[in-house]
């Protein structure tokens, strides 16, 4: 116990409106989940919901290494919320740890618990891909040539399928691209929250335009599975517009997330929210005037601390994710850091195709870790896994690069990689997703996989 360092942080909020079930809600949220270094400052994210119609009060404690970490005494008055934070460094502790909380009323108890194994390493990484991207169909017809056709006939069983697949290779965090497809552009759009055109990949109540595909509901598919397994689930709140973070793209967010909450957040493997618009390193959308960059610049920022702030008041554990690429990072530093206080996850991309213009990838990687580490926030790598074709389709990246990129970039506290479906294909399926050279990798990766353990 002397060797652990906690940190706390107290946050209450007040719900708009009732989460439906129980009279109470409680969450513990690990971040990062899974295997981790023991160089991995642990972040422990716990939360209560007060359903009930009346004022309750909670004792919660919190356990780590069969030791008490944390008790805290808690009045929430009816529809409202609360969050704690703890920072546990465990350089100490090694092998699979459970997580506890526990939290009683004078009428119930809760239970939740979390399980992670902490790898001894003299760096941050475990030089492993612990998660993925999985895109319903690709967002570009152009990019997914090579699979599109088929993905658009996965059944909900061959979804379940491929996520057994992914658990194979240890991609244990599966991010959900989008969960509508609406293929417009910041600043060259006329959506509105009335008036959006987006399809959805779920059955959605908000909007009643639907994606072309087989499966009834590939989300609820991916999740269940998921929950089985042990996994978890990012699912994409969006797309409203690409790069969009305007007010009318916050207020769709808000509804979409709250529909995914409702609809899905039952299950065990809801891990968090994934924000699907993306943005260029330099958080400005590579606008030509300095007032437009501002701009852009301003409504990020402004776009996750409302986010966030909303998301807290039906999920106060769960956090909120976006991945940007790692161009022009440098000259916007000082935006990072008001944008990080209210973004839980980082994921950017593009590090081995740096421009020539630009700081090395392992340059950008540092100042990233440096802005989260001040900030509070994590750090993740959005690995590609994939090449260009020269008619712009997708295809596997060769396992040699994949490795280099694993070892040059080690900092990161987890590798997710973009993206499984497409570019990784299970030889055991009874389905085609993508070229032959897919198999490859899937085998070439499982091989790498059993180097590790050797």
């Amino acid at each position: 116990m002397s060797r652990l360092w906690i940190i706390s942080i107290l946050a209450s909020v007040c719900l708009l409106s009732g989460c439906s079930g129980g009279n109470s809600q409680v969450d513990l949220t690990v971040i990062p989940p899974g295997l981790v270094s023991d160089k991995v400052d642990l972040d422990l994210r716990c939360g209560i919901v007060n359903n009930s119609s009346s004022q309750q009060h909670y004792t919660a404690r919190l356990y780590a290494a069969d030791s008490l970490l944390a008790e805290y005494s808690i009045s929430l008055e009816p529809a409202c919320s609360w969050a704690q934070k703890h920072i546990l460094q465990a350089g100490s502790l090694q092998g699979k740890q459970e997580l506890l909380l526990k939290v009683s009323t004078d009428s119930e108890d809760y239970l939740k618990s979390e399980t992670v194994e902490i790898l001894p390493s003299p760096i941050r990484s475990i030089n492993r891909i612990s998660g993925a991207w999985a895109g319903i169909c690709h967002w570009s017809e152009e990019e997914g040539k090579h699979w599109n056709e088929d993905i658009r006939k996965l059944t909900d069983e061959q979804w379940r399928e491929i996520v057994r697949s992914m658990h194979k290779l240890g991609l244990d965090i599966i991010v959900v691209q989008e969960l509508f497809r609406n293929e417009e552009y910041v600043g060259r759009h006329s959506s509105t929250v009335e008036n959006y055109q987006g399809k959805s990949y779920y059955p959605s109540a908000l909007y009643s335009g639907r994606m072309e595909i087989a499966a009834k509901d590939p989300l609820e598919a991916i999740l269940s599975e998921a929950d089985k397994l042990g996994m978890k689930v990012m699912p994409g709140v969006g797309l409203f517009a690409w790069f969009d973070f305007t007010l009318e793209s916050l207020e769709w967010h808000k509804l979409v997330a709250k529909e995914l909450w409702e609809r899905y957040g039952h299950h065990e493997s809801f891990y968090g929210f994934y924000v699907s618009e993306e943005s260029g390193g330099s958080l400005d959308n590579w606008e030509k005037s300095p007032e437009l960059r501002k701009q852009r610049s301003d409504e990020i920022v402004n776009f996750f601390k409302e986010f966030k702030s909303y998301c807290s008041i039906f999920a106060p554990a769960k956090p909120i994710m976006l991945a940007t690429n790692s161009f022009g990072v440098d000259g916007a530093q000082g935006v990072y850091k008001e944008l990080l206080k209210y973004l839980d996850i980082l994921c950017p991309f593009g590090f081995a195709r740096m421009p020539e213009w630009d700081l090395t990838g392992k340059e950008v990687a540092t100042i990233l870790q440096g802005l989260c580490d001040g900030a509070g926030s994590h750090l993740w790598f959005d690995q590609e896994v994939f090449l260009f074709n020269p008619d712009n389709s997708l295809y596997p990246r060769d396992i040699e690069g994949i490795i280099a990129d694993l070892t040059l970039l080690d900092n990161f506290e987890k590798v997710l990689c973009y993206q499984f479906p497409g570019v990784f294909s299970d030889p055991e399926w009874n389905f085609k997703l993508g070229e032959e050279k897919t198999k490859k990798l899937f085998v070439d990766y499982t091989n790498y996989l059993d180097s590790l353990s050797r």
